[in-house]
């Protein structure tokens, strides 16, 4: 596990880089609709699983579980920090791209306990979609060249 989460060190930077823009574009009032493209924290998931499953596999000899598990890692990070600005937009009564009613799938604004639901149903069905989409990568990592 060690060697995943150093492995993973890029892509912890830029998940802080862009939880941090998209932070910022709602706290200065970017409404959502003209924004939340920008910074996605769950494309920036998409894509790091993929390159990480091919290049793992490739180039360090990864077999498809360990691509697998990196993948549910980076999705089960991802998704905690979602999660924790979530609840610190709700506490802190902030209008963020966290807690705005379109990032929530909801057509109004929801509670703080409604809005933790929603949260926890992604945490897990985007931690086991990484891992699907890790698998995904690795298979695409027979396209790359040898060592």
């Amino acid at each position: 596990m060690a060697e995943m989460l150093r492995l993973a060190r890029l892509y912890f930077v830029l998940l802080a880089l862009v939880a941090t823009g998209r932070w910022l574009m709602g706290t200065f009032d970017v409404p959502y609709e003209n924004g939340h493209h920008i910074f996605s924290i769950v494309i920036l998931t998409v894509f790091s699983c993929i390159y990480y499953g091919a290049f793992t596999r490739r180039w360090l000899d990864y077999r498809l579980i360990q691509a697998v598990l990196l993948g549910v890692v980076m999705g089960l990070v991802s998704q905690i920090l979602i999660l924790v600005l979530t609840a610190v937009s709700y506490t802190l009564g902030l209008e963020t791209y966290f807690n705005h009613h379109t990032a929530l799938n909801a057509p109004e604004a929801l509670s703080l306990g409604r809005a933790m639901g929603v949260r926890l149903g992604g945490l897990i069905g985007n931690s086991i979609g990484s891992g699907i989409t890790a698998a995904l990568g690795w298979a695409l990592g027979g396209l790359l060249p040898k060592k």
